[in-house]
């Protein structure tokens, strides 16, 4: 099937074109003709499947095709809601390139950076506006936005929404809204709290589901190094040094430490940068800039700050810091495994983190190999101890992690034909 299959107007078909996009992924497939049809969708996809690019291109067609109805000055006619500055930034530039063929003005409005020019943006009038909630609350009480002409509203990444306690803020957003409206919700996970929001926005939904053919814990090639908290610095100098990293996206359970490391690295004359809530949103990007156009290869980043990130063929990502909810851990290595490609995954556990392995390995259903040929192995857990020497996969031989997958997708040279910037 292609997007001409889809009913996808001209315009549209050529920006997608021009972004190297030939066959929708799944999601783009079931999504879109719902959405053209002017239906609700409650829809339950990972990162990286294509997802934005299922929610812009029908709402950049039905505003496409009433520009005729419009008339005076611009209104914001449709409404994006993402948890981060990098996602709304990410969906903002999906906007631009699908409809740059169409006519269509929006704009990208988020906290941490001085409001004058997003004000200046909406003075102008804009047709689709992408939006955190913070600064979209407080533009709207300032009287700089009206959402009463919105017929079109995503909330996305509406797991990320909850977990970064926008509750409050998106049932303030829903109030607000028109009741005669089609509205979309995407997420990446679906437990009650999600489906109880989605009741509150949604009217009688379609619904989709997209699993990947492999789970990410499947086509992810994951590792786990047992080493002292101490010693967890040297060793991600000597794999950086020894190891053919191309591009490592390193986390850190917290902002400070994400400045540690970045600092540590830079004594050891290894070039680093970090990303995170407490950076300007200059920095941040400048920062995410120099990281996906190849100038740094190594980013430290915090797991809200790391939403948004899009790096297409990277190579490697590395828990600092292994998280205390097994579905973080999940998320994070997912940013090297995204449409259908592999990548690897490693992992440093000390002590007082081997419950969060053991959390980890419960809920992706499977044990994590240990590389035990470093020089700054740690205390090993027995039960790790004997499930290593008695499973076949391990091969600390030549301390690489165990391969879950067949062959790479990495290295050549060409993306994922509709793959977006989600």
């Amino acid at each position: 099937m292609t997007f001409k299959d889809l009913g996808i107007i001209d315009p549209i078909l050529k920006a997608l074109r021009d972004e190297g996009y030939t066959h929708p992924t799944p999601i783009q497939e079931k999504s879109i003709p719902i959405l053209l049809r002017g239906k609700d969708l409650l829809a339950c996809a990972q990162t990286g499947t294509g997802k934005t690019c299922s929610f812009a291109v029908p709402i950049l067609q039905h505003l496409y095709n009433q520009r005729s109805k419009q008339t005076g000055p611009r209104k914001i006619r449709s409404l994006v809601v993402s948890p981060t500055r990098e996602l709304a930034i990410q969906i903002g530039q999906s906007f631009k390139a699908y409809g740059k063929y169409t006519g269509i003005r929006g704009t990208i409005i988020f906290g941490g950076v001085k409001q004058g020019r997003q004000i200046e943006a909406l003075e102008r009038g804009v047709d689709v506006l992408v939006a955190t909630p913070g600064r979209l609350l407080d533009l709207m009480g300032q009287g700089y936005i009206s959402l009463e002409d919105v017929e079109y509203f995503v909330l996305d990444e509406a797991d990320r929404m909850l977990d970064m306690g926008f509750i409050h803020d998106i049932r303030k957003l829903i109030a607000k809204l028109p009741r005669e409206r089609q509205s979309l919700f995407f997420s990446a996970t679906m437990p009650p709290n999600i489906i109880d929001l989605s009741r509150q926005i949604l009217g009688h939904p379609e619904k989709v589901v997209v699993q990947p053919e492999q789970t990410t814990a499947e086509k992810v090639d994951q590792a786990v190094y047992f080493v002292p908290k101490k010693d967890k610095l040297k060793l991600l100098v000597h794999l950086l040094e020894k190891e053919p990293i191309d591009s490592v996206l390193v986390f850190s359970r917290t902002k400070h430490g994400a400045n540690k490391i970045v600092k540590l690295l830079d004594r050891a004359g290894i070039q680093a940068l970090a990303i995170h809530g407490n950076k300007s949103q200059g920095a941040r990007q400048k920062a995410l800039n120099s990281f996906k156009s190849g100038d740094t290869s190594v980013l430290v980043a915090t797991d809200i700050a790391a939403r948004g990130i899009d790096v297409e063929e990277l190579s490697h990502v590395i828990n600092f810091d292994l998280p205390n909810i097994p579905e973080t851990y999940v998320h994070r290595i997912g940013r090297t495994g995204r449409a259908g490609a592999s990548g690897i995954a490693l992992s440093f556990c000390d002590v007082e983190e081997r419950p969060y392995l053991k959390d980890i390995q419960k809920t992706i259903d499977q044990q994590i190999p240990v590389i035990h040929a470093h020089p700054f192995v740690g205390e090993q857990p027995i039960d790790s101890q004997k499930e290593n020497r008695s499973s076949p996969k391990e091969t600390p031989s030549n301390n690489k992690p165990h391969r879950n997958s067949g062959n790479r997708h990495r290295g050549n040279g060409r993306r994922y034909s509709s793959r977006d910037r989600s």
